[in-house]
């Protein structure tokens, strides 16, 4: 059979199996070589850290997220859906399934494969019903954008695996690992999570605020032109509105924001040439990750660069229901003056290239890729990873929560019995 989608991929083909991965778990050592084992569990060196978030130099900025009613009763919806999909489970099921929501375990996510024995229901493994349910509580939780993003970023993994014909009970559209935080009871702040290869969503809900981070979202290659997932394509706007912003800026602005004119990897220092992790600093198992501002500061932009600029951030706001996009949006804007924004790379039809807007409140990256499961040795536009978090302590809703105990005491243990009564 001649592949379309392979086709479209000017001569690249599947790179031949060699990772130890069998159902969606990476065997590490002694399997995998010592430099991608190292790399590959990061998330389990980092659970290890006490959380402090992304930051400049190691010190959380204070005050800069505060316990607010969003006017919103958008999370009714949620909190309903999370509800029946808890009836739904088996105690079994149950049991692996809900976690206090101030387990570490938010914390172990890769957009890789799990190194370790990862909670939750994965997926593929539950009913039909039971999966609806699942669905569902994504659906009530995010913007119908966010949902379409997560579920086509899913639909690709699928692709994937359909298009190398490798690793086909790993590379699937449901080998994903569901989480659900605290208790959904309207009052409780709770959560959930979707952990698995290029999908990973922190979702946590503070009264009637919603936080959305860390989230990454990718795909190898992020469009399928044949095959069961035919028509499926991801991430177009998050590179379409960069383009578009950069190609706005001006020659005399490129000493400020451009870093390196190609991610080639003989173009860049080796940290930033790796296969697993790419340009990105921030991505899985980089929850405390300390990065000095690099790039141009907002306030430097014309107005109409400005309006680019935010235009881009919409696209990664807008996985949210409006009234918290909007809302994200405004505490954006209220920190345009140390927002800053690099680049690396090309900007015409068909370079790779990277960018991220760092903010004091916002983290974005986007990195185009080399080849994981497919055999191009440098970035290409098709290979996409993003990632957002909320700097300064905010991911995982952290900081929020943090103010809320402060507020209503201490934390409820929820008990793991069948009765699920709190203490």
């Amino acid at each position: 059979m001649t592949s379309k989608t392979f086709g479209a991929l000017r001569g690249v083909g599947a790179r031949p199996a060699e990772l130890p991965v069998l159902d969606g778990v990476l065997y590490g050592e002694p399997l995998l070589p010592a430099v991608p084992a190292y790399e590959l569990s990061a998330a389990l060196r980092n659970v290890k850290q006490p959380y402090v978030g992304v930051t400049t130099d190691g010190t959380p900025i204070n005050g800069l997220y505060e316990l607010a009613d969003s006017g919103s009763e958008h999370h009714a919806g949620a909190v309903s859906a999370a509800r029946s999909l808890l009836a739904a489970l088996s105690a079994n099921e149950r049991m692996c399934t809900q976690l206090p929501i101030e387990s570490d375990d938010w914390r172990l996510w890769t957009n890789a494969f799990m190194m370790w024995n990862a909670k939750g229901i994965r997926l593929e493994r539950i009913s039909d019903a039971k999966r609806a349910l699942v669905l569902d509580l994504m659906r009530e939780s995010l913007s119908a954008e966010g949902y379409e993003s997560a579920r086509d970023c899913m639909r690709l993994n699928g692709a994937l695996g359909d298009l190398i014909g490798l690793y086909e009970d790993t590379l699937t559209e449901f080998a994903y690992n569901f989480l659900i935080f605290g208790e959904p009871n309207g009052s409780d702040p709770w959560g959930w999570q979707l952990a698995g290869h290029h999908v990973d969503i922190n979702c946590v809900f503070v009264g009637s605020q919603l936080v959305l981070a860390p989230v990454f979202l990718g795909a190898e290659p992020n469009f399928a032109l044949d095959g069961p997932f035919a028509g499926t394509r991801a991430l177009d706007l998050e590179t379409d509105k960069a383009l578009e912003f950069r190609r706005a800026l001006s020659a005399e602005q490129e000493e400020a924001f451009l870093l390196s004119r190609t991610i080639h990897s003989h173009d860049l220092p080796a940290e930033l040439a790796g296969p697993f992790n790419g340009r990105h600093v921030g991505g899985a198992g980089r929850d405390n990750q300390v990065q000095p501002y690099e790039g141009i500061r907002a306030a430097e932009l014309s107005a109409p660069q400005q309006q680019l600029l935010f235009d881009l951030v919409d696209v990664y706001l807008d996985r949210m229901p409006m009234v918290h996009a909007k809302a994200k949006r405004r505490h954006v804007y209220d920190h345009l003056e140390e927002t800053r924004f690099c680049w690396r790379g090309g900007h015409d039809d068909v370079a790779a290239f990277y960018y991220r807007i760092h903010s004091p409140v916002l983290w974005v990256e986007y990195d185009n890729h080399p080849g994981i499961f497919l055999d191009n040795e440098e970035p290409e536009r098709f290979h996409i990873h993003t990632i957002v978090r909320e700097p300064n302590g905010n991911d995982y809703g952290k900081s929020l929560l943090a103010q809320h105990y402060a507020r209503h005491h201490q934390p409820h243990h929820h008990h793991h019995s069948s009765k699920g009564t709190p203490r």
